[in-house]
């Protein structure tokens, strides 16, 4: 299966100004976010950003923040505790209509398709990353991990974190595959200026 823009989100873990320091290979983490940040806004991807406990550990890195839709605050590692969800579905609004109505299989429900195709990065990647995620998955959203736009302060905190995802029903993927499966075509109308964020 492959990811679809039409059908993606993406969503930003705390990566907090105050933290990055200590993330291992935090600079190319970072840069990775960045662009999934930038591809997402050039293909018409929400975005949407988190930050644990921001009064200790700063706001995420203003050049990731500056590419999210809303930013979550939070306390509870898992951002599915603070509402993320609803975020990323809102709750469907009751139809309009009268007795001669659809019956309600055959309704759609208002405000379009859904986007249950979460595209997630983050920090720490064993912590608020996996809590998040695997949150998600049990809220029957299909979720997608950007591999190299994840971190933690360990390489072996990080890894076990890939694994147990994994194991969980999380695809693992990388910057360049979101990319390309989002384009699907080298004849996409945003294939050069894609094309020039990963080169």
């Amino acid at each position: 299966m492959l990811l679809d823009a039409a059908e993606s989100q993406l969503v930003l873990v705390d990566y907090q100004i105050r933290l990055l320091p200590a993330i291992f290979e935090g600079a190319a983490v970072v840069a990775n976010a960045a662009r999934l940040g930038q591809l997402a806004r050039l293909m018409g991807v929400p975005v949407w950003g988190t930050e644990q406990n921001p009064s200790r550990l700063g706001e995420n890195a203003p050049e990731l923040r500056a590419l999210c839709d809303k930013t979550l605050s939070k306390m509870h590692f898992s951002a599915v505790e603070e509402g993320l969800g609803e975020w990323l579905r809102p709750p469907v609004k009751a139809p309009q209509g009268n007795a001669r109505s659809l019956p309600k299989h055959l309704q759609k429900p208002a405000g379009g398709s859904e986007r249950d195709m979460i595209v997630i990065a983050g920090c720490e990647a064993h912590v608020c990353l996996l809590q998040t995620a695997l949150d998600l998955l049990e809220d029957e959203f299909d979720v997608w991990v950007v591999t190299d736009a994840c971190g933690s302060r360990t390489e072996r905190n990080r890894d076990a974190a890939f694994d147990r995802l994994a194991g969980a029903g999380a695809e693992l993927v990388t910057t360049e595959m979101v990319a390309f499966e989002w384009l699907r075509t080298a004849e996409h109308p945003d294939f050069k200026a894609a094309h020039a964020l990963i080169k």
